[in-house]
């Protein structure tokens, strides 16, 4: 069903980008949305545009004056504290019905405040952040976390109303009236038949016969790239209880953690599932690498070790026995508070696609070496079973799909 009048939270600083906002308030409003105008300026007096909720009103919102903020002592820390209340506003708004989508305009503070606020709004809800920032060599993790943002590169910097702006501008309205009016919903169906899986290119045919397994028996998968962002969004969706249970099959996510990688994640991952008390069958998939940027910007102190070109900027280098051991350790920490039912379940002649006898991550006693320490570190009541298998063996995934069966149906039961 279409949204009649979708009403969009505008989000900038007045003080900077005030003729820039009023501009697009006015767009929105030709495309026949609602803007409701968030000042998330801290110094400066705003001009170019009246707000609909104040700077003050904001800073009120996280518990301070705007007084306290401008006194933090540092730019961050005042950025970190106005964000707050930007994030409270926009969640009320969206929790009283009065918020059907949100588009921030600005540079690297400015994304950010509005970024941090689009991060607490449910999957489905339009968001749209234009900025120069969303360009070059910069991490987009700041900005889009686990959720569903969009970021657009301004092109020009965010001041004035040139021709490159005002296109720039107009698409990204188009975009977020656009989605609120004909879309804009969270994902419906998901719960007591939906089950998380972990993937990446280097376990795709072990999960894509993982899949296949669990649909015939009547569940739907719901898979996510084990790239850093991945795993934590599957846990956050866990916790929104719109999961039932979950396959971690890849933990490349751990060993990127282990070891400052690229793909590296908080220290909650492989927690929150436990902690639900939700049935999961964890899988040691794509332990033994790391990841890395393009093979030309590979540090100096891994290019004498086994790697992978994966693509133009990306390399996969290999875990040490004495890494693998201490990673082992790091997974069978983190199971161990689980108060749901865990299986673990092992291959022993591989743990990725390259990680196969002839293949150029393959390293048997690395290998030997996690599942020696994994296996000595889990608790007792966690189930672990080695296959002599490969993790992209079917046969093995199978084994997989009949464990999660089972857990599933004893933890139903329990």
């Amino acid at each position: 069903m279409s949204v009649v009048a979708p009403r969009i939270a505008l989000i900038g600083t007045l003080d900077t980008k005030g003729a820039e906002i009023e501009y697009v308030r006015k767009r929105i409003r030709g495309l026949g949305g609602e803007p409701i105008v968030i000042d998330s300026g801290i110094l400066g007096d705003a001009s170019g545009s009246t707000a609909d909720v104040t700077r003050e009103q904001v800073a009120a919102a996280a518990g301070h004056s705007l007084d306290d903020i401008r006194k933090a002592g540092s730019r961050g820390r005042a950025v970190e504290m106005m964000r707050e209340g930007v994030r409270a506003v926009c969640v009320r708004l969206h929790s009283e019905g009065r918020l059907q989508g949100a588009l921030c305009l600005g540079g690297a503070e400015g994304a950010l405040l509005g970024a941090y606020a689009m991060q607490a709004l449910p999957l489905g809800v339009p968001k749209v952040i234009v900025s120069p920032s969303a360009s070059g060599r910069r991490m987009f993790g700041p900005f889009i976390g686990s959720s569903d943002v969009l970021v657009m590169h301004s092109v020009v910097d965010i001041l004035g109303l040139n021709p490159i702006a005002i296109s720039v501008f107009d698409n990204a309205v188009a975009a977020v009236v656009g989605m609120a009016t004909h879309a804009g919903r969270s994902p419906a169906g998901l719960g007591g038949r939906s089950v998380g899986v972990t993937m990446l290119g280097q376990t795709t045919p072990g999960v894509m016969q993982l899949r296949d397994a669990l649909e015939r028996a009547g569940w739907e998968t719901v898979i996510f790239h084990a790239n850093g962002v991945g795993g934590p969004a599957m846990e956050a969706l866990a916790r929104q209880g719109a999961l039932a249970g979950v396959v971690d099959y890849t933990l490349s996510e751990l060993a990127n953690s282990l070891m400052d990688g690229i793909h590296a994640t908080g220290p909650e991952r492989l927690t929150v599932v436990g902690e639900m008390g939700l049935p999961q069958v964890v899988v040691p998939g794509c332990v033994d690498f790391f990841n890395q940027g393009a093979p030309e910007t590979l540090p100096e102190r891994y290019r004498q070790r086994r790697s992978y070109y994966h693509n133009p900027v990306a390399t996969l280098v290999r875990l040490e026995p004495d890494e693998m051991a201490e990673l082992g350790s790091l997974v069978a920490k983190r199971l161990n508070g689980a108060r749901g039912p865990v299986s673990v379940v092992a291959p022993t002649r591989g743990f990725s696609l390259s990680d196969t006898q002839g293949n150029a991550l393959w390293y048997p006693e690395a290998d030997a070496s996690f599942l020696r320490s994994l296996e000595a570190s889990l608790r007792s009541g966690i189930a672990f079973e080695r296959v002599d298998a490969t993790v992209n063996d079917p046969a093995f995934a199978d084994v997989v799909a009949e464990r999660y069966l089972t857990i599933t149906k004893e933890h139903a039961h329990a």
